[in-house]
């Protein structure tokens, strides 16, 4: 009857055989890339998406450069890229987004590497199969700015780390220096990781001469940036001082475990994703701590046999843990702390390539053989439940970036001669979708015969009353949470900028835009609005 069940069991363990030890991996980067690229196109660009070719990229690799000096707080890699990018295939969505989706896939194979070298081929298989349906490396694969390739670089970083940690020879150095590099030239917080990394390899003697060279190279690039840094000056981020501390602190874990866009969920999705990462530490942590007296009596009665070899990976397991706690504590707690000293960029997007680590520690833990069965099913539901979370947002368009797109495909349909009322973070957006726009100037007057006024819940009480005489509502509808109110006037009126603001139906920052060629003129100069008015009004009869 054994032999019966036995040659049952053969072709099984023979196809099975027949699979390459790379199959899940393979699987795994077909996955993340079916993830990333069928949807590429499907939300609009946001504020930071649409400023980057308004107001960033030139037709000349040098202008671009001069922009990112002038208006952003990133170091140049992803701008040089994505220049690169857009010369070949324009400006669209997914022309622009194509190279994150394209670091997010890579991201995934180097993640599967970090898991082999810091505990193993389950480790490896848990933590690349986290990365690739992770709702937040999810999402910034799918965004114009440089997250995705920081999250690629900085696991790139801590691969090249690791290898020369366990074999510290010229070569590996240099790779570690280069992949740093890297780090520094995608993302400033690149550099808390860093530091761990280096404090790291100076722990012992032969190491810290090893990584002389390379922690030189680092500090060098390092030191070339800071030009670039005191150009840019930290302009645009004065919205993170506004935020919260006590809510930036409570959006990181919440980053991590539903996405950027997984407010809306609630805690309580939060905490069912947060269940099984927890029962899943708690066990390995437990198996760790148990007595081992049992495990000594046994290792003592035969160690050479497999209970010394569990005892090995068993260190080995503890150590990687222990590595990856490191990084992942530097990359995130070092931001907090330079808050309390008056350096606060502490942003929950900012420490996304910190989650690569906290990604490898938890696929340490829980994929830890110690953890047996127990510990692949809570695997297997935490991969889940984030991809179940990661589709939710294709589908749910409350998860996803405001419809800037849509509004603009209904604006598009009025007049010409018209001003737009919107939120700060509209204004690109609506500038990148209706080409011809820009904005009023303080203290100027405009003559239109349509005003539409834009933007999100919370509104003014206000809201939907004529923000200037003359004009009634001619329409009211909601584009994905996204309000349009439009207000025409059967003639030209001038309106000032002034005006225009004090109208906007949020409270939030509001912008005016209009299209070039509105007759305008400073509210100062009465008689110029007034015969601009009659010129117009000419013109149109």
């Amino acid at each position: 009857m054994s032999s019966v069940a036995h040659a049952g069991a053969a072709p099984a363990v023979g196809a099975t055989a027949r699979l390459p030890r790379w199959w899940p991996l393979a699987a795994l980067i077909v996955l993340a890339a079916a993830l990333r690229l069928s949807t590429l196109g499907l939300q609009s660009f946001w504020y930071d998406e649409a400023f980057t070719p308004l107001r960033v990229l030139h037709p000349s690799l040098w202008a671009t450069l001069r922009g990112v000096a002038r208006t952003e707080n990133t170091p140049p890699l992803w701008y040089v890229l994505v220049w690169a990018d857009s010369r070949v295939l324009g400006s669209g969505e997914v022309a622009l987004r194509l190279p994150s989706a394209l670091a997010g896939i890579a991201t995934v194979p180097v993640a599967w590497m970090i898991g082999r070298e810091l505990a193993g081929r389950r480790a490896a298989v848990l933590c690349a199969t986290l990365v690739a349906v992770n709702p937040l490396f999810v999402w910034y694969s799918q965004e114009a700015r440089a997250y995705a390739l920081f999250v690629f670089t900085g696991a790139l970083a801590m691969l090249c780390f690791l290898r020369a940690e366990r074999d510290p020879t010229p070569v590996r150095m240099a790779a570690f220096a280069v992949s740093g590099s890297l780090a520094l030239l995608s993302h400033y917080f690149a550099v808390f990781l860093l530091v761990a990394m280096v404090l790291w390899l100076a722990r012992e003697q032969p190491r810290r001469r090893a990584a002389l060279g390379a922690s030189g190279a680092l500090v060098i690039v390092g030191l070339a940036l800071v030009p670039l840094i005191s150009a840019q000056g930290g302009h645009g981020t004065q919205w993170i001082g506004r935020w919260p501390i006590s809510e930036r602190l409570g959006a990181i874990p919440q980053y991590y475990l539903t996405g950027n866009s997984g407010a809306p969920l609630g805690h309580g999705v939060e905490l069912l994703v947060a269940l099984p990462i927890l029962a899943g530490i708690g066990l390995a942590l437990w198996r760790m701590l148990e007595p081992s007296t049992a495990g000594v009596s046994r290792t003592s009665a035969s160690p050479a046999g497999p209970d010394a070899h569990g005892s090995d990976r068993g260190e080995r397991e503890q150590r990687g843990a222990l590595i990856a706690l490191l990084l992942a504590a530097c990359g995130v707690l070092i931001p907090v702390v330079l808050v309390a000293v008056g350096a606060d960029y502490l942003a929950p997007r900012n420490l996304v390539a910190a989650m690569i680590p906290v990604t490898a520690l938890i696929a340490v833990l829980v994929a830890s053989p110690s953890t047996g069965r127990a510990g692949v099913a809570l695997g297997a539901t935490i991969a889940l439940a984030f991809l179940v979370i990661s589709l939710d947002v294709d589908f749910s368009p409350r998860l996803q970036r405001g419809d800037w797109r849509g509004v603009a495909r209904v604006l598009r349909a009025g007049s010409g001669d018209r001003a737009i009322t919107t939120v700060e973070l509209g204004a690109a957006p609506l500038e990148y979708y209706l080409p011809g726009l820009h904005k009023l100037a303080s203290g100027r007057t405009v003559s239109v015969t349509e005003i539409d006024e834009t933007g999100y819940a919370p509104l003014r009480a206000s809201a939907g009353s004529p923000p200037a005489p003359g004009f009634h509502l001619l329409d009211r509808r909601s584009v994905n949470g996204l309000i349009i109110y439009r207000f025409i006037s059967p003639i030209p009126r001038v309106v000032s900028e002034s005006a225009l603001r004090r109208g906007v139906i949020t409270l939030a920052h509001p912008e005016v835009l209009v299209r070039a060629g509105v007759p305008s003129a400073s509210a100062s100069a009465p008689g110029r609005s007034r015969a601009a008015r009659v010129s117009f009004a000419t013109k149109k009869t």
